[in-house]
């Protein structure tokens, strides 16, 4: 096995959360789209294959072309750990814009400061400063 990356599915807007994550997150880039064409059973430009990194962890999305009742639920999310306050409030205000919160952004016993949301995009982020 030469690697895990989490894979992503998304309905028509994978390539709007790629950007969003990617400007987001400092030192995250788009690595590759790759776009359905004209005749392919996807919708025409929307995203067939995509690759973004976070931090250096690397996800792998697409937009389905077959739609489904399922969507993303928050027992997976992902988890990140933060350096400073001013870091972990602007990254929970930011992803909690059209989304919900789960855990709101406060002090618990096993951390500092933590939140928990699910953004716009139904992903579901938990947010740590230790």
């Amino acid at each position: 096995m030469e690697r895990v990356t989490p894979f992503l599915m998304f309905q028509g807007n994978a390539e709007e959360a790629i950007h969003f994550y990617t400007t987001l997150i400092e030192g995250s880039e788009v690595v590759m789209i790759n776009r359905y064409g004209p005749n392919e059973v996807g919708e025409e430009g929307s995203v067939k294959q995509a690759v973004f990194s976070l931090k250096g962890q690397e996800f792998m999305c697409i937009d389905s072309n077959v739609q489904h009742e399922f969507t993303f639920t928050p027992s997976f999310s992902i988890y990140l750990t933060c350096d400073a306050e001013k870091e972990i409030t602007h990254l929970f205000s930011s992803l909690l814009e059209g989304g919900k919160e789960l855990m709101p952004l406060a002090d618990y016993s096993f951390s500092k400061k933590f939140g928990w949301v699910v953004d716009q995009f139904g992903v579901s982020w938990q947010l740590n400063l230790p």
